[in-house]
């Protein structure tokens, strides 16, 4: 299977590189137009704030070619910034639209826990995913199948995607007593708040299982 990895130039591009050879994938990395409306899968990565990652798709002419695949079932994953950017909008430094793939927001992560205690923001490391309420428990059918409920992968990130509807919101984690979106899916868009590259035998799961989605889909 080939995927496309999209380099807009905020990307740690060698470990989501790696991570897809491990299961014998065939990887391009390219910024090009062209490229993009002719891949067969699509991997949207990405570090940084959202104004930038944003600016970087549209000034290489992405936004609209990303928008254009995705309207035909063109898979996509995107991870950490990647999936931020797939939702309508982000507050982070100032008001900025995404690519609008998944309808919701993406917000500040809150300063407090629960109960009121200061918490470190952003939030940094290892932390469970379980399946949402609505799921009723179970990853069964989604890019999740093979992590247990309440496995651990790797977070980096001050922000939070929040699906407008329950039905797109994948996995959830859990953050100083709070709930937050994990992972969102809609039709063939995905996206990873964590960074599964980075996420060890459970972090590659998921990467198998799009992997496997994307043959599905040709």
């Amino acid at each position: 299977m080939k995927i496309t990895v999209i380099d807009y130039g905020l990307s740690n591009l060698l470990s989501v590189r790696r991570a897809f050879e491990y299961f014998g994938a065939e990887v391009e990395i390219t910024g090009s137009r062209s490229r993009i409306l002719s891949a067969k899968a699509l991997v949207l990565p990405g570090v940084g704030a959202f104004k930038d990652g944003m600016a970087g798709l549209s000034g290489l002419s992405l936004a609209d070619a990303i928008a254009d695949k995705c309207a035909v079932g063109t898979p996509l994953l995107g991870i950490c910034l990647g999936m931020q950017m797939l939702f309508d909008e982000s507050d982070e430094f100032g008001r900025h639209r995404g690519l609008g793939l998944i309808p919701g927001r993406v917000e500040r992560i809150p300063g407090v826990d629960t109960d009121g205690a200061p918490q470190r923001v952003p939030h940094v490391g290892w932390a469970p995913v379980l399946p949402p309420q609505k799921r009723g428990g179970s990853f069964r059918g989604t890019v999740f199948e093979d992590v247990p409920p309440g496995g651990e992968l790797y977070f980096v990130h001050s922000y939070e995607a929040k699906p407008a509807y329950d039905a797109h919101r994948l996995a959830d984690t859990v953050y100083g007593g709070r709930r937050l979106c994990a992972a969102a899916q809609k039709g063939s868009v995905i996206g990873c708040q964590f960074h599964p590259e980075k996420s060890g035998k459970l972090g590659l799961s998921v990467i198998h299982r799009y992997l496997i989605l994307c043959e599905a889909a040709h």
